[in-house]
């Protein structure tokens, strides 16, 4: 079966498509091995190590969400400086009864080494303050008493505007804590 033609037969590493054909598998393999370095190598920030305990305290903050709505709280935050001073005007259906301190959260929606905890300082007159790294893009706000009774929650996009209104409001179905922002949503 030999054709008296001018066929020359070359090796197989020779030819361009055996290589071809095994570019696709080699890179599948290469991705693989980056995603497992990857993978051991980065924090899961999302995922809380505590879990199962995250979940029991549930009820423990509807409480509290409830309690704010009993006492009408409700908080205007004002970002002022160059975003590292905050100050933070308190309303309450018994004004006298004002905590001391509060305790304001900060968190990071995706990033929690960014997440802060403050406490601010009564000034008087139900305004509170003080100091805070500077913040930019989305945060989670939860602001409490110093003795955890009652708080407000909600989100807050700093780009949207240097004001943030906090209330608890009865909805149907359930609590939902918060407002809106300056610029409203």
């Amino acid at each position: 079966m030999n054709d008296n033609g001018n066929t020359t037969s070359q090796r197989w590493y020779r030819e361009p498509w055996p290589w071809l054909l095994m570019l696709g598998p080699f890179a599948v393999i290469v991705a693989g091995i980056v995603t497992a370095y990857l993978a051991i190598r980065s924090n899961d920030g999302l995922v809380e190590d505590d879990y199962y305990k995250q979940g029991l305290t549930v009820n423990q903050r509807s409480a509290r969400d409830r309690r704010a709505l009993d006492l009408a709280i409700k908080a205007e935050l004002v970002l002022g400086g160059n975003g590292d001073r905050i100050r933070v005007m308190l309303h309450a259906r018994d004004q006298e009864r004002l905590p001391a301190a509060l305790v304001l959260h900060v968190a990071h929606p995706t990033r929690p080494g960014l997440d802060q905890k403050l406490a601010l300082r009564a000034e008087g007159g139900g305004v509170y303050s003080g100091s805070l790294v500077p913040l930019h893009g989305r945060w989670h706000i939860a602001l409490e008493d110093d003795k955890q009774e009652w708080r407000l929650v909600d989100e807050w996009v700093i780009e949207r505007g240097p004001l943030l209104h906090l209330q608890a409001v009865e909805t149907t179905g359930g609590l939902q804590v918060g407002a809106s922002d300056e610029k409203g949503r």
